[in-house]
């Protein structure tokens, strides 16, 4: 029987809206691998890489996820979390902002938005979503 995937949460620091995120991460990957560093490696990493993702935080918000792939050395003895390219927006719920990463369980995690669920949001730009959601419309 296998567990259900465990997330990671971060703060997108220094990205004010989600379309600063999307641009970011979208730069990255263009760039090469797309990783973010921190200290230390998750106790629970084997629950999170290749199953679990990155759940973003924007103004108090999660906003959008990004699937991990796995977990690798970094410069400096620091752990790199290395991350999809594929960049999924999700339904918005608030969370307080923290200083590195903390563990999101499966049952806990918000939906994406998906195309089949006839409200348009999927279709709508990320700047825009990311504008209804900093209103608290979404």
């Amino acid at each position: 029987m296998s567990l259900p995937p465990l997330h990671l949460t971060k703060v997108a620091f220094g990205a004010a809206s989600l379309d600063v995120l999307t641009d970011r991460l979208k730069a990255r990957a263009a760039a090469g691998e797309l990783f973010l560093t921190t200290r230390y490696l998750p106790k629970r990493h084997e629950e999170v890489a290749g199953r679990g993702s990155l759940y973003w935080i924007i103004k108090h918000q999660l906003v959008a996820r990004s699937p991990i792939t796995g977990f690798g050395e970094a410069e400096g003895g620091r752990v790199a979390i290395h991350l999809s390219p594929d960049f999924q927006l999700i339904h918005a719920r608030p969370r307080r902002a923290h200083q590195g990463w903390r563990y999101l369980e499966a049952h806990d995690a918000p939906e994406d938005l998906s195309g089949d669920t006839g409200d348009g949001v999927a279709a709508m730009p990320p700047v825009l979503v990311g504008r209804l959601v900093e209103l608290a419309l979404l």
